[in-house]
């Protein structure tokens, strides 16, 4: 295990994680430096998107390996820093066609290789789990309402076998939402020995 501390921020399909990582950014400062999603950096960026599982495969394929290396990158640039990652490699396995087992066979690794690559997970429900919709968020994200609540739901049976697992669960406040997430973020540096605190 490297020396520095990696949490993971991911969750379902319009969750707010995204927004979230790059507040805790803002509101945290240097101690902080963020690993950003993958499939969103390739996807805006004109990679291939198709609904056959061949295709489906590959692409999962391609996120996985990038999502790794944007880590590594970052990790060794950063070594002092706390690792904020906008997803983590084990997402896959709930966009994977086939069981998620199948993904991290496929990927060379182990679920639970891909676990021990995070200290922590910090999980924000989809708002399709509280009925609202998703719309009008990420252009990169085409899941329907119905799509993104049960990805969120798979999300979470991967993720919540994490020992060290924070569920945000949906508001009608995106605000009270926000706020548990940086707490939990905080409660986890400080677990870590890695006091957070905003910039003075």
């Amino acid at each position: 295990m490297n020396h520095h501390k990696r949490i993971v921020v991911t969750g379902g399909p319009g969750g707010g994680k995204s927004t979230a990582v790059e507040l805790f950014r803002r509101e945290l400062g240097e101690r902080v430096i963020v690993v950003p999603e993958s499939a969103t950096m390739l996807f805006a960026g004109g990679f291939p998107r198709h609904q056959n599982a061949a295709a489906q495969r590959a692409a999962q394929r391609a996120i996985f390996h990038v999502q790794r290396n944007l880590e590594d990158v970052q990790a060794a640039a950063y070594p002092d820093r706390l690792l904020l990652c906008d997803r983590g490699t084990a997402d896959g396995a709930a966009y994977w066609p086939g069981e998620p087992e199948q993904f991290f066979e496929a990927m060379g690794t182990s679920f639970a290789a891909e676990l021990a690559r995070y200290d922590g997970v910090i999980f924000f429900e989809s708002a399709a789990a509280g009925g609202h919709s998703i719309e009008g968020g990420n252009p990169a994200r085409t899941e329907t309402n119905a799509e993104a609540a049960r990805l969120d739901l798979v999300l979470q049976a991967i993720w919540k076998q994490h020992p060290r697992y924070a569920f945000i669960r949906n508001e009608r406040s995106f605000f009270a939402k926000l706020q548990q997430g940086i707490g939990a973020l905080t409660a986890m540096s400080a677990e870590f020995g890695f006091p957070l605190a905003p910039p003075a």
